[in-house]
């Protein structure tokens, strides 16, 4: 992932352009695309902010969390449950559609899994 454009970097750009340049002509002074500097610019102009926005992290995780309970709910239930299952009980309620590793990575976050134990075991012959 490439590194934003230094504060210093930014301030240059907008004040050049606030001075009569172009976004584009900025962008080119200042070695940088112009489709950056135009939403720099743009950014600028919107909100009067021109640091750079946090990168990477979890931006969506909060669409299956709203529904925490009731998972665990389910699971409570049926404890024999499959992922498959609960992203089927999700879309069909709430219209939810996830993948099941999105439900998986819910789980995971609360340290819960889906060990095989001694109850589910099938019958063996001896």
């Amino acid at each position: 992932m490439t590194r934003p454009l230094s504060n210093d970097l930014r301030v240059r750009l907008v004040s050049a352009v606030e001075s009569g340049l172009s976004c584009r002509a900025a962008a080119e002074r200042f070695e940088v695309a112009a489709s950056t500097a135009i939403k720099l610019v743009d950014r600028w102009r919107r909100t009067g902010r021109i640091d750079p926005e946090p990168q990477g992290g979890d931006h969506r995780s909060h669409r299956i969390e709203a529904y925490g309970a009731e998972i665990l709910a389910l699971i409570d239930e049926t404890p024999d449950i499959t992922l498959a299952e609960i992203a089927a009980h999700l879309n069909e309620a709430h219209g939810l559609g996830v993948a099941q590793s999105t439900i998986w990575r819910f789980l995971d976050r609360r340290d819960l899994t889906f060990k095989k134990n001694r109850a589910r075991r099938r019958a063996t012959t001896g």
